[in-house]
């Protein structure tokens, strides 16, 4: 059997309302990366290159994102998703240029503290998006539209990253946040002009907070008792086992390393942040025909999750430079794979009443195993229990084995459910 899906170019052309979030994402995304990449360098100038305190940027942002996740999640199923990432929008431009005006980055803690009220307006944004995709696109398009908004944010990664890193090297940090504030308030502009998109009046819910915490363990409940979206929401946390570490990591190796002819520091980041970023665009993008054959579906999660590791094992023994590009570029393929098909099955499976929780639960696994692998891998390196090299093959195989995993135990229940 083999799922119709609409082309690319045909989807944005047909359906104007998904070309305009589609387009302030890209918006939005390219401008992430400006004041990511600079909050990496000021944790570095902070704590003198600290392997545990860079970590502690990616940390501080996953634990921050895991305990608000859910309950971002609930307010998607209760309050109008667009006016949710309009304000998270604009949360976070006020934050931003509240703390370049008042001069507030210039020790380790405030740095944290930028990131983690960064994180409060992306977890409110992400689950509204998530949940207000399907209120727009139809079960036909939304393979290829999250498989252009997964291309979107990697082609923003790596454009975003990519000149982030010479822009912040030649005009400074300031610059890069400033470029970042201007997209989120861009981004909020745009999303005003889109539909409303849920919740509907007719399923407004009980206020209160009890009946709130209701909500959150009901969808907790509902994933548990629906097999079929509880194997896909552990997708993605499977994935950040290594792949935590191994975000983290990048930085490590374009800090050290000279890339061939590319200069370390923010430069060097960048540029390995952007072969991240096109690579997860392109799998998703390339292998989307693919996606549409159900005797291959029950497989793809696993073979991604497998090829991902396999990558990064070779990162760990071969020499840096334009090689290492290479295969941060196809280890980033695999996981994209992985992050659409995941994405996609979870839209298909979930009534739109539970999308919001769904999604927060989603995103709550993904970034809290994230946030103990990214600490987990800064705190080995800081205490040299094991080489930069090492932990780069041991993220590796990590990824290898819960690839495997899935293969053996989630693959033959996905067969016998799309069979049935």
């Amino acid at each position: 059997m083999i799922l119709t899906s609409p082309g690319y170019l045909e989807l944005l052309r047909t359906n104007k309302t998904f070309a305009r979030l589609w387009g302030s994402n890209m918006i939005l995304y390219i401008g992430d990366w400006f004041t990511v990449l600079a909050m990496f360098l000021l944790a570095g100038e902070a704590s003198d290159d600290s392997p545990l305190a860079i970590a502690g940027v990616l940390a501080v942002r996953s634990f921050t994102f895991a305990p608000l996740e859910p309950i971002t999640g609930m307010l998607a199923d209760r309050y109008p998703r667009k006016y949710l990432m309009v304000i998270a929008n604009l949360f976070s431009f006020f934050v931003l240029v509240s703390f370049i005006l008042l001069g507030l980055l210039d020790n380790l803690f405030s740095v944290y503290i930028l990131a983690m009220l960064l994180v409060v307006g992306r977890a409110t944004y992400d689950p509204a998006g998530t949940a207000y995709l399907p209120t727009i696109c139809d079960e036909e398009e939304l393979l290829t539209a999250n498989a252009l908004i997964s291309g979107g944010w990697s082609a923003s990664m790596g454009i975003g990253a990519g000149i982030a890193g010479f822009v912040i090297s030649d005009y400074g940090l300031e610059m890069g946040l400033i470029i970042d504030s201007i997209t989120f308030l861009i981004a909020a502009i745009v999303i005003t002009t889109l539909p409303h998109g849920g919740p509907y009046p007719d399923e407004k819910k009980e206020t209160g907070l009890s009946s709130m915490f209701k909500e959150i363990f009901s969808g907790w409940g509902f994933i548990i008792k629906r097999p079929e979206i509880g194997r896909i929401v552990l997708a993605k946390g499977m994935w950040a086992t290594g792949g935590g570490a191994q975000i983290f990591l990048l930085i490590l190796i374009g800090m050290e390393s000279s890339l061939g002819e590319i200069s370390t520091g923010a430069a060097g980041i960048g540029v390995l942040y952007m072969a991240r970023g096109f690579g997860s665009g392109f799998g998703p993008i390339v292998t989307r025909p693919l996606m549409t054959v159900q005797r291959y579906t029950p497989y793809i999660i696993g073979i991604s999750l497998g090829g991902a590791g396999i990558f990064y094992t070779g990162i760990s023994y071969l020499e840096w430079g334009m090689i290492t590009l290479i295969l941060v570029f196809f280890s980033h393929a695999c996981s994209g794979i992985s992050w659409v098909f995941s994405t996609t099955l979870l839209q298909r499976r979930t009534d739109n009443e539970w999308m919001g929780r769904v999604a927060g639960t989603d995103n709550l696994i993904i970034t809290l195993v994230m946030g103990i692998s990214t600490i987990s891998a800064g705190y080995i390196i800081e205490e040299n229990l094991l080489s930069l090299r090492e932990t780069l093959l041991l993220t590796g195989l990590i990824q290898i084995s819960v690839g495997l995993l899935w293969l053996l135990f989630s693959s033959p229940k996905e067969k016998r459910f799309l069979n049935d």
